[in-house]
């Protein structure tokens, strides 16, 4: 039986959607163990629910107590081993086993988008509830909170746009966040300098678009153009600011700041090249908010990044933008204009 299998079997990860469970496989730990060898200990604190796959395991508890062998494949072993935090048992490999190690956080969240979201993805569109759960499987929907994800569905509407029509126009308000349900549309800007059009990006199914506006409050920076006939579905900005800028945007102080670069967090200054050469934080590296787009693709994903510009209003767009394509980051609050004498001059 292929390990995948022996971890549909176990409980509560039996109750996942198959989306959900393919997203909990890829993000699972499998380790095989020699006999003897320490697995967990009373008073760990960690974060895995561990699943015996193959083999025994032996659990000791408190002196006085007795020891208990669970063996794979047994009703037992369908349950996190002393899933208890702080652990209550101390757990021996008693012949050579299989160990699953399961982020317990990352399962309840995809539990969570389950049970809940399921539900209230049926109330919307039955139509379009697999849409929806393609959607919250997208980096943009990851952080956040399962319980909001049902109400953030809920006030999307839907509109329909011809090939050929703007749906957004360089300079106007900010007004809507949008995602392209099906169709392609073509990011352009006019130069204020030669008033030549130079076209930046192209959008596809699944991809958003229009929240720079809506996060820094600045006037639209770009064109949308529908390239094909597209179903666009979009979102408010009360809407847009209560259920996707807050639980993405995340600030941080300059001491935070300061640790997360000491635990090897990386230092993006999105300000303009001019800006960055007159003066900027010791190690950081300069991306230009309007090349983040392009540029998002060099950084590592494995890394976290700390965010700032002068005031952080184009900070926080920069972290809309990269925690939409997965990336852990954090915003210095206030930018630099917040560090007071400790500024770059």
């Amino acid at each position: 039986m292929k390990d995948t299998d022996k971890l549909r079997a176990l409980i509560p990860i039996n109750s996942l959607r198959s989306e959900n469970f393919q997203k909990l496989v890829e993000q699972t730990n499998i380790e095989r163990v020699p006999p003897k060898e320490t697995i967990f200990k009373t008073g760990d604190t960690d974060v895995d629910a561990i699943y015996l796959l193959e083999g025994e395991i032996t659990l000791s508890g408190q002196k006085g107590s007795s020891d208990r062998v669970v063996v794979a494949g047994s009703e037992d072993a369908r349950y996190a081993l002393a899933q208890l935090k702080p652990r209550q048992y101390t757990g021996v490999a008693k012949t050579e086993a299989v160990v699953a190690h399961v982020d317990s956080e990352q399962l309840d969240r995809l539990l969570t988008m389950d049970q809940t979201a399921g539900y209230e993805v049926a109330e919307i569109d039955v139509e379009d509830s697999e849409w929806v759960f393609s959607m919250m499987r997208h980096p943009t929907f990851d952080k956040i909170p399962a319980a909001s994800l049902g109400a953030l569905f809920g006030r999307l509407s839907p509109i329909e746009v011809t090939a050929g029509q703007a749906v957004i126009k360089q300079g106007d308000p900010g007004d809507f966040y949008y995602i392209i349900k099906t169709g392609t549309a073509i990011v352009s800007r006019k130069s204020d300098k030669d008033g030549k059009v130079v076209m930046l990006s192209e959008l596809n199914d699944g991809d958003g678009f229009g929240e720079e506006a809506l996060v820094s409050g600045a006037p639209r920076n770009a064109n949308v153009i529908a390239k094909t006939a597209c179903m666009l579905m979009r979102l408010s900005k009360p809407d847009f600011d209560q259920l996707l800028r807050e639980p993405l945007v995340k600030n941080v102080s300059l001491p935070e700041a300061k640790n997360l670069a000491q635990e090897g967090a990386a230092l993006v200054d999105v300000r303009t090249e001019d800006e960055f050469s007159r003066g900027a934080i010791k190690g950081a590296t300069n991306i230009p908010l309007y090349a983040l787009r392009l540029k998002a693709r060099t950084l590592d994903p494995k890394r976290k990044y700390v965010i700032y510009c002068q005031t952080g209003n184009r900070s926080a767009t920069a972290a809309f933008l990269l925690s939409q394509r997965g990336f852990d980051v954090s915003v210095l609050r206030g930018g630099l204009n917040a560090m007071g004498h400790a500024a770059p001059s």
